[in-house]
């Protein structure tokens, strides 16, 4: 694979995603499918009232089209790096996040079916998630690639018998961690592109063809969508892009066996989930105190001061020094 190769898989997603959100936004103001804003979260969000969400189909389907042209140019038996294999595994990247993004479309039609900020209840998303990651997980057995990779260490583990459970945690908390950091205009998005670039930087260092162009199509797909969804937002990916976001970066890391490299790269998803366990367990224990300003974490800064583009810099820029890391930490 040429480095022109890894261009093309960057710019045909960003292009297609580009394009598809730029004919969304005008669709979903038609449709009146606008996003409710929950009344308790913080009082500048209220402006946002009705602005189009279920911007995500938008990505998926950039990313779809992105791995659907890396499936049939690695299908070439003229292609030195072709392999059955990288079929296979695009295949279950792309299922898994079509699977997680469904999910998301579902619970976001029914908040605009009803004009309410509700959607699924929570087992509902947790049957639907546990079932989607068993099947990711049994695939993984199948083709007999069950060791994790550990950063700086480097060596690889085999959780054996405890690999089914943990591929589902890995599926489902990132899937809900990444819902959790789509709060302001661009965070998760963003984010999400770098944690994109440091994957297909990673998969280019070590010769992981498939690590590098899913990064690279996730990072390509997530700037097109970015030309619109950047503050002042025209469109949200709505829980459609962020349920498909987590179920492709923790698709990509389950299929190359970078498990372990997610929470690293991904820490700002981590820490946005923390936050709201911490806060509903301090506000229990003391019978209705918070410990944060307010969660998920991004709210705490934007109601300490902080402008809502700048806690999206902030929380890039973190990312971009723990891709970093975790690039040194594959060395």
């Amino acid at each position: 694979m040429t480095l022109l190769d890894v261009i093309l898989y960057f710019v045909m997603p960003l292009a297609i995603t580009a394009l598809m959100t730029y004919g969304l936004i005008p669709y979903f103001h038609r449709k009146q499918f606008g996003q409710y804003i929950r009344e308790e979260g913080p009082k500048a969000h209220l402006k946002k009232q009705g602005t189009p969400t279920m911007g995500g189909i938008a990505i998926f389907i950039g990313i779809t089209a992105g791995m659907a042209i890396f499936m049939v140019r690695v299908s070439d038996p003229l292609k030195s790096w072709a392999s059955p294999h990288l079929v296979r595994d695009a295949v279950a990247i792309v299922l898994t996040m079509l699977a997680f993004g469904a999910i998301g479309f579902i619970d976001d039609f029914n908040k605009i079916a009803k004009k309410e900020n509700l959607g699924l209840t929570a087992k509902q998303k947790l049957i639907m998630q546990a079932v989607f990651s068993i099947g990711l997980a049994f695939y993984m057995m199948r083709t007999g690639r069950e060791d994790l990779f550990i950063p700086f260490l480097k060596i690889g583990v085999s959780f054996g018998l405890l690999y089914i459970p943990f591929v589902m945690f890995v599926e489902i908390a990132m899937s809900n961690a990444v819902n959790l950091t789509d709060g302001l205009d661009g965070l998760a998005a963003g984010v999400t592109a770098i944690v994109g670039i440091t994957f297909a930087v990673i998969g280019w260092k070590d010769g992981d063809t498939i690590l590098t162009v899913s990064g690279t199509v996730v990072a390509g797909a997530l700037i097109g969508f970015l030309l619109f969804n950047h503050y002042p937002a025209k469109i949200f990916m709505g829980d459609t892009g962020s349920m498909a976001l987590g179920g492709v970066l923790s698709g990509i890391a389950v299929v190359t066996g970078k498990e372990f490299l997610l929470p690293l790269v991904g820490l700002i998803y981590v820490l946005e989930a923390l936050s709201v366990i911490i806060q509903v367990a301090y506000f229990r224990k003391t019978g209705g105190k918070r410990f944060f300003r307010m969660a998920p974490l991004h709210h705490h800064f934007e109601l300490g001061g902080m402008k809502e583009y700048n806690v999206v810099y902030m929380f890039c820029a973190v990312t971009a020094v723990l891709g970093v890391i975790a690039y040194f930490g594959t060395i």
